[in-house]
């Protein structure tokens, strides 16, 4: 055991997220699963930041590489990003550290990246380099279906997950199909727009969460727009859980780490 919470797995990638998964939802818990920024507060506490959130119970946590044009993200993320980068962060220097430190871990990582750092790291090397360093998923919200060619192959040969986005405007063939292919669970897009911290969500959002469920042969997790365990508990009564994003990144720059802690524990 990590902290008398969640097994411990020798799987990597696809098969670790859905054993650590169903771990979690065999205590009927919701799945929580919160995004970081590597780099932001310096690579130095990453390490540290990762071990409060496995043992706070997470289900996975959401790594986001620091990127110049992060088109998918709000200004909180925005800005860490921009933090992480003057920091001298870099897609090579995270794989690194988590290569480095996989022992140290038994949550799985999830990556969030675009696909130009990914294009330039080479699509091959980087999905060996992700399996090297204990890298479990992959999400990269500016490659569309028709296009993850790409990269899928690669993935795949690497026994990374490729966890694909679904957004409320998509067409229901298109929520089905990607339903039917995403792997380790489905990331269900609960606003339009970018990412960021809302009071609250459309009232149709409840709606199509349920049908995503029906359609999906994995989790369903609802994110962008997260901040609080009441919204979090919510959403999560029409899915499996959610992702929070911009409300764990402020928290954590502004040193709050018990808060951070608490809001994970009241979601669950």
């Amino acid at each position: 055991m990590t902290n008398g919470k969640n097994v411990v797995t020798n799987e990597h990638g696809i098969k670790k997220i859905e054993a650590y998964f169903d771990n979690i939802k065999k205590r009927g818990q919701n799945l929580f699963i919160p995004y970081i920024v590597a780099g932001d507060g310096g690579l130095d506490v990453l390490v540290d930041r990762i071990k409060l959130l496995e043992k706070s119970g997470v289900a996975a946590i959401e790594l986001g590489i620091p990127f110049s044009d992060p088109v998918a993200d709000g200004p909180t993320i925005q800005r860490a990003g921009m933090r992480a980068i003057r920091n001298g962060v870099t897609l090579k220097s995270v794989l690194a550290l988590m290569e480095e430190t996989k022992a140290e871990r038994n949550v799985p990582i999830i990556f969030m990246t675009y696909f130009n750092p990914v294009f330039v790291y080479g699509i091959e090397d980087f999905a060996a380099a992700c399996q090297r360093a204990g890298v479990d998923g992959v999400i990269i919200p500016d490659v569309p279906m028709e296009e993850e060619f790409m990269i899928a192959d690669a993935l795949k040969r690497h026994h990374i997950a490729f966890i694909r986005l679904v957004a409320m405007t998509s067409t229901k063939e298109r929520k089905k199909k990607l339903a039917e292919i995403s792997e380790g669970f489905l990331y269900a897009v609960s606003v339009t727009g970018t990412t960021g911290a809302r009071a609250n969500h459309d009232e149709k959002v409840g709606e199509y969460l349920r049908s995503l469920k029906q359609m999906s042969k994995v989790p369903v997790l609802a994110g962008f727009g997260v901040s609080n365990h009441a919204q979090a508990r919510r959403l999560s009564s029409f899915c499996d859980g959610v992702i929070v994003g911009s409300k764990i990144v402020d928290l954590f720059h502004e040193g709050k780490d018990d808060e951070v802690r608490r809001l994970i524990e009241q979601s669950l």
